[in-house]
């Protein structure tokens, strides 16, 4: 059996399995980071680790039906994680991965400078919050490298793009270019969209202003993601997004 039979062949429930529990370590990270803040300031009060469970089994509940939507969805539409899928069965990852790396090192540096641009018309409200929630630099590598990209582009753009090939186009022939670029539009958006609530509950004002900042902030790069999972793969995405966090965290945009 050649390298590419063999992908096609490997079991989607261990792809489901590894990127479910590489996303859940961010979980984790991410939790530990941010649930201590809500509990302050919730009422009626929350047991800590009460609190740090529920957060913790909501996400990882999430992710169980993201990664299942990417496997089980991704492979007609010619999308992959193509670095784990032969990892897993057993063929070379590394020619898979060299392919990868530059673009997601210039979308990466692209988002990344593109946060910094943006540091001087950060709304006040998230300046402020900003000062007193201090998120390590893992938390932020592990969640928004992989757990945002599991949600965001293997589970919601793979899905957002299926439906129209699978109810419009009745599965006929490849998948119309047009999909895959509604596909990342709409999963920016959403994942811009998707930091509005967790402000809210950190206590920032939802003001036109921070709304339209948080709006922009995310959904540029969430263009620049949602076109390498289309084009080079998952991880070339995973990449380009937590190099983006380490940009923006080493020079002090984030």
């Amino acid at each position: 059996m050649n390298a590419e039979a063999a992908l096609q062949k490997s079991p989607l429930f261990r792809l489901c399995a590894v990127l479910w529990l590489a996303a859940m370590a961010g979980v984790v990270a991410m939790a530990g980071a941010t649930v201590p803040r809500l509990v302050e300031s919730a009422s009626p009060p929350v047991p800590l680790p009460l609190a740090l469970i529920a957060s913790v089994a909501q996400s990882g509940i999430l992710l169980a039906l993201a990664t299942w939507a990417g496997a089980a969805m991704s492979r007609p539409l010619g999308l992959r994680a193509p670095v784990l899928e032969a990892a897993l069965a057993g063929a070379p990852a590394a020619p898979r991965l060299k392919p990868q790396l530059v673009p997601a090192a210039a979308a990466g540096l692209a988002a990344g400078l593109l946060l910094l641009a943006l540091k001087a018309a950060t709304p006040a409200p998230l300046q402020a919050l900003g000062d007193t929630l201090r998120i390590p630099a893992a938390a932020r590598l592990l969640y928004g490298g992989i757990t945002e990209e599991v949600l965001m582009r293997w589970g919601a753009m793979t899905l957002l793009a299926w439906l129209p090939w699978r109810l419009i186009q009745r599965r006929a022939g490849e998948p119309r270019r047009a999909w895959f670029v509604a596909a990342i539009v709409l999963s920016a958006a959403l994942f811009a969209a998707g930091h509005l609530p967790a402000l809210a509950a950190l206590g920032a004002p939802l003001t036109p202003r921070v709304v339209g900042y948080v709006l922009i902030a995310n959904t540029l790069p969430g263009l620049l993601f949602g076109l390498l999972y289309w084009r080079r793969g998952l991880e070339s995405a995973i990449i380009a997004h937590a190099l983006a966090h380490l940009v923006a965290f080493a020079t002090g945009a984030a």
